[in-house]
């Protein structure tokens, strides 16, 4: 009885604890923008090293109020440039990454944030800042005509 519970547990707690919904292609996060009438907010982040990153995603991007916002509201497009090898991306998603940064990141900023409508065209940019997920999401809907 005691494990049954224990497993239980173990399980509801796997559960409960949902990451945030990242695209990683460009092309399909185009299309779910498309498809849903939502902008993509792309975040350039370096997920293993970028203390600001890891700030932004434990701060932000991970909270419940984020999350539950932005699965209603946007389309999450992730480009990650992780430096340990046990993070290292597949070749195709590294170039696929750096294609991005040419294009929206060239001073290589990280973390940076770029909100783009269905297209491409960037509507505005920020990073991290110290603030709530709600003042964050106000921001981020400022860029948004």
């Amino acid at each position: 009885m005691r494990k049954a519970l224990l497993f239980l547990i173990f399980i509801f707690s796997i559960t409960s604890i949902q990451a945030q919904n990242w695209i990683t292609d460009f092309t399909t996060a185009k299309e779910e923008a498309v498809k849903n009438n939502k902008p993509i907010i792309l975040v350039f982040q370096g997920s293993d090293w970028c203390a600001p990153c890891i700030k932004l995603d434990r701060e932000i991007w991970s909270t419940e109020i984020f999350k539950n916002y932005s699965k209603e509201h946007y389309i999450m497009l992730q480009a990650d440039f992780p430096r340990k090898k046990k993070n290292k991306l597949s070749d195709k998603q590294t170039e696929n990454n750096k294609q991005l940064a040419e294009i929206y990141n060239k001073q290589g900023f990280f973390p940076f944030v770029v909100v783009l409508d269905h297209e491409g065209n960037i509507l505005g940019q920020t990073s991290y800042k110290k603030t709530t997920s709600e003042n964050y999401i106000k921001e981020l809907n400022s860029f948004i005509k």
